[in-house]
């Protein structure tokens, strides 16, 4: 798609440059298409290089497109990521800034993340955590995510994350109780928590959220107007934290 839009634009350029703008707005006949076709194709072979460059510029465009998108979508949504009666804080719950994440107890890249998280709240006592549990990798991660929702009704649900995060391996419904069960939780009442409407509402609710905002991985940050895709490091999400402060504070977190 990007290549044919790219051919396009370059075959439109080429053509005004050579046709002239008063025959290119009066339009092309077969045999004049076919000849510019033809100078088009010959210069791109000659000068490949071209193609790189226009397709960067492209690409730059369209980020920065994507990127006001989701600002627009991360403002008209602002109460729901940030200060929805469904969410799980940690860290400072009044915080001045506002840290989101999106994830998933079998994404490997979530668990590479999740010292540097850690790290942010122990060392940050003015940024709030807010987690949203969004299991996109299949039945294992559905039943880890309505468990550790569960858990909040025993007052685990932090301590029981971490230990799902923790986890080696592909988590299923049974290393899933396991785990419960070593965290200390009463695993008959859990599992009847995961079935109760309240676990199935943060779900949908979470899942609706990401699609608004265009969330289709793990981990995913949102951090005041900024979406952040990926497992990027603490120095990085430091960064970002420090820049929102150093703007004057959050915009809409």
């Amino acid at each position: 798609m990007i290549l044919r839009r790219l051919i396009r634009y370059v075959t439109i350029g080429l053509a005004v440059a050579l046709a002239g703008t008063s025959v290119y707005a009066a339009g092309f006949n077969d045999e004049q298409r076919n000849e510019i076709g033809s100078i088009v194709r010959e210069y791109l072979l000659n000068n490949p290089e071209l193609m790189r460059e226009v397709l960067q510029e492209l690409e730059k465009k369209e980020a920065a497109e994507d990127g006001a998108k989701q600002k627009v979508a991360i403002k008209d949504n602002a109460d729901l990521i940030f200060r929805s009666s469904l969410d799980l804080v940690a860290g400072n719950p009044n915080g001045k800034v506002t840290m989101v994440e999106f994830f998933d107890y079998n994404c490997g890249y979530c668990k590479r993340a999740m010292p540097d998280v850690m790290r942010m709240v122990e060392e940050d006592k003015d940024l709030k955590l807010v987690m949203k549990e969004f299991p996109i990798l299949g039945p294992g991660s559905l039943v880890a995510a309505k468990a550790a929702l569960a858990s909040k009704k025993q007052g685990k649900y932090l301590d029981f994350h971490l230990a799902l995060l923790g986890h080696e391996g592909h988590l299923e419904a049974d290393s899933v109780m396991e785990i419960a069960k070593s965290a200390g939780l009463d695993v008959p009442k859990l599992k009847a928590d995961m079935e109760t409407e309240e676990v199935g509402n943060i779900l949908e609710a979470n899942m609706s959220l990401a699609q608004k905002l265009g969330i289709q991985g793990t981990p995913a940050f949102i951090i005041d107007e900024t979406l952040i895709p990926g497992a990027i490091g603490y120095e990085a999400l430091s960064a970002s934290v420090k820049q929102v402060r150093d703007r004057g504070g959050c915009k809409v977190c």
